[in-house]
């Protein structure tokens, strides 16, 4: 499709053909509406960020897309291993235990996306590429309302396109957020740079195994970061290394020389002896290419007739392979949302307010994992995510799989410091430390019935209630109530049972949209969660 055959005007326009936008275009474009997609480059075009969570699965199958993906032979991921302590054995998730199905997949992104995008225009989506959007219009009525957008075409030509409904999926130049509303927030504590690089002729994890080929995480030795080895198909493997910014910068001053990154990064892979094992005999592709500050938020996702979705909006650290799972997460809402204020399902601000809060949930659950995965990885020899007395980090995989599943201290549409200090303090304490004897303890000082499984979770203020003076006891309640509250499930999200302000999404085709949700009771069920985002 050529510039010239940009509709004008467009039903919904969507900057941005990456997961986030190709995912929200095909969902729009399935339920009948007029979608037309720009994207600035032309496909496939080189993206990093290609480890998948099983979690993606049913996002793509209810676009039409998985057999696609299934069919192109990408490798096969049967889970992960993490390794942070050099001490201990590595930690283990197990993607496949017991359902084979539930595998995802590593993926050269340049075709994965390329896959998405293809099959956004077969849904009906109508696909330019290599078209720019510079600028955006807002109505003089309204000046928090597009209405159009000015675009340029890598051929020169340019235009402007009118649309209803705008989706900003434009990656991390994020036009809405970084021009317009000015709210994209950096993550100080993960203000981190990624250096990376592909090889040849490498090992592989645990041959012969049901864990064979997985992909492995490690710490560094000197606790300033962290590397991935990611198998590819075709013999590839993608390795990189990730150092908070100001320890990067202190080792690379000491370097000279036409490739100063090549060096930094060959260095650290000495700091990662599994990783150094695995690369024996390996031969390096020769490119070493690099990402910084990477891990951001946003003050708000929505507005009137617009959505953000992926990284155009937020985006954390990879360690947990989070970000094509947030950008389906974010597409999906994105779409589902724009129909429900289509369909009547509920009013615009309402809309608007489920997107800020489904993408806020979202983007705070996996931060809490990796700010604590970064706790151990710059703490070696404390034990935060493993007993004094466990050689592993399993059990810490159990349930860290890990996603904060209710909104105990993270209610409402932002992400504030307060509130993620406040979910931060909830968190940490299912990292603590606390032992048998202690639990057995406060069980007869407690009603055992808070300390059950099945019993309620509390948050913060409730268990300092309840314990009083007794700090044994308190320190207990936190354990056990920040368990409850961690999903231990491999990232399989139910869209269906997730509640905010007393909406949940409807994913069926044909009747995507929001709906309302109410207890037995007929309460209103806000800020319930059953799921992942």
């Amino acid at each position: 499709m050529l510039p010239q055959d940009i509709p004008a005007p467009t039903d919904i326009l969507v900057i941005g053909g990456g997961p986030a936008g190709a995912f929200a275009a095909t969902v729009l474009a399935r339920e009948g509406f007029e979608v037309t997609l720009l994207e600035k480059d032309h496909f496939p075009r080189y993206h990093v960020g290609e480890s998948m969570l099983p979690s993606c699965r049913p996002f793509m199958r209810f676009i039409g897309v998985e057999q696609k993906v299934v069919d192109y032979g990408f490798s096969v991921k049967r889970g992960g291993a993490f390794l942070f302590n050099h001490m201990k054995r590595e930690g283990y998730t197990d993607f496949i235990n017991p359902d084979p199905s539930k595998a995802a997949w590593n993926v050269t992104r340049a075709d994965f996306d390329e896959i998405l995008l293809r099959n956004a225009s077969e849904n009906g989506v109508h696909v330019l590429e290599g078209v720019s959007v510079n600028s955006i219009k807002f109505a003089v009525e309204n000046d928090k309302k597009p209405v159009s957008a000015a675009w340029k075409s890598d051929t020169g030509a340019t235009g402007e396109v009118k649309f209803k409904w705008l989706v900003d999926a434009s990656g991390r130049n994020g036009i809405i957020s970084t021009k317009y509303l000015k709210n994209r927030k950096f993550n100080q504590a993960l203000r981190s740079v990624a250096f990376w690089g592909y090889w040849t002729g490498a090992g592989m994890y645990a041959p012969g195994t049901s864990r064979e080929n997985a992909t492995w995480l490690e710490a560094f030795t000197d606790e300033s970061g962290w590397a991935w080895f990611i198998p590819l198909h075709g013999g590839k493997v993608s390795v990189g290394v990730v150092l908070k910014e100001d320890s990067s910068n202190a080792k690379k001053a000491g370097l000279s020389g036409p490739d100063v990154n090549a060096q930094h990064y060959h260095n650290q892979l000495k700091l990662v002896p599994g990783v150094a094992r695995l690369l024996q005999g390996a031969k390096f592709l020769g490119e070493v290419r690099s990402a910084g500050d990477y891990s951001y938020s946003a003050s708000q996702y929505a507005g009137p007739n617009y959505r953000i979705a992926g990284d155009a909006g937020a985006f954390i650290d990879p360690f947990f392979s989070s970000g094509v799972h947030l950008a389906f997460s974010g597409g999906l809402s994105t779409a589902s949302t724009i129909a429900a204020s289509i369909r009547g399902h509920c009013t615009e601000e309402e809309a608007i307010q489920f997107h800020n809060d489904k993408t806020g949930t979202s983007y705070t659950r996996f931060l809490l994992v990796v700010l604590s995965a970064y706790r151990q990885i710059t703490s070696r020899s404390v034990d935060i995510l493993s007993e004094i007395e466990e050689d592993n980090f399993d059990r810490a995989f159990d349930f860290i799989r890990p996603v904060i599943q209710g909104a105990a201290d993270t209610p409402g549409p932002t992400v504030t410091e307060e509130k993620l200090q406040n979910a931060m303090d909830f968190c940490q304490h299912a990292l603590g430390f606390t032992d048998p004897e202690m639990h057995e303890a406060a069980a007869k000082r407690v009603d055992p019935v808070l300390l059950a499984d099945d019993g309620p979770i509390l948050g913060p203020k409730e268990v300092m209630a309840i314990a009083g003076d007794d700090e044994e006891a308190e320190a207990v309640l936190r354990r056990v109530n920040s368990c409850k509250a961690l999903e231990a499930v491999h990232w399989q999200p139910n869209f269906r049972g997730e509640t905010f302000n007393g909406l949940s999404i409807v994913m069926e085709q044909g009747k995507l949209g929001l709906q309302r949700a109410f207890g037995f009771d007929g309460a209103d069920l806000t800020g319930l969660a059953s799921g992942l985002a």
